[in-house]
Parts: structure tokens; C-alpha cells; sequence
């Protein structure tokens, strides 16, 4: 069976929206830990991304996935990959924690 690429995307203003109603699910930030000590999403936890594949099990076990980066593009690649290996809920955060930034939560510092 092939993996499924449609709706890769989810906008900030949805995963806000999951985490206020409690939703269960995975937020993943993918970014390197330096990156994550300058800002930081509440709730997230970090797995950079190089790290994703050791992870894979973990991952796997979640209901739903949803990964975040910079703006965007190491957070598709990661959602590609999960997807391509059975993870067929993964999804990556259109923009990164700089548009979660701009959009949701100006408190969270752009770098």
C-alpha cells in the first residue's frame, strides 16, 4: 500500500485550536536543541530531526502527529518520512514556530 501525501499541511491556527480542546496528539519540534532553547512551543516535544528515525517506534504509537521546524520545510520532510514509514497521521505545521509566532502566540520569540 502507498503512502497517502494528501493534507501534509496543518495551519497554526488548527493545532492551537487541538491543543486548547485537549486533543490527543503528538507535537513534535523537530528543530535542534539550541533552536528549541531560544523558543519553544508549549506542549511540544523536542526530537530533532536527525533523531526522528530512532524514534520511529515512539511515533508509530501516537494516534496523531504533528511536527514543526523554523518555517516549515525540515518539519515536511519529517512528515514525508513518518508517512513513507507507516505514520500515515503525520503532518507538518505550515510555517514553522516563526508563523506560530506571528500568528498565535507573540510571547514565543522569532529568530
Amino acid at each position: 500500500m502507498n503512502p497517502s501525501f494528501e493534507d501534509l499541511e496543518i495551519a497554526p491556527r488548527e493545532v492551537q485550536e487541538r491543543l486548547v480542546r485537549g486533543d490527543a496528539f503528538l507535537f513534535v519540534d523537530v528543530r535542534e536543541k539550541w533552536e528549541h532553547d531560544t523558543a519553544s512551543i508549549q506542549g511540544s516535544t523536542l526530537i530533532p530531526l536527525r533523531e526522528i528515525p530512532s524514534h520511529l517506534g515512539r511515533l508509530q504509537l501516537a494516534s496523531k502527529v504533528v511536527l514543526f521546524c523554523h518555517h516549515g520545510v525540515r518539519s515536511m520532510d519529517a512528515a514525508v518520512w513518518l508517512r513513507s514509514n507507516g505514520v500515515e497521521t503525520a503532518r507538518s505545521m505550515a510555517g514553522g514556530i516563526d508563523r506560530w509566532s506571528s500568528e498565535i502566540d507573540p510571547q514565543v520569540p522569532r529568530y
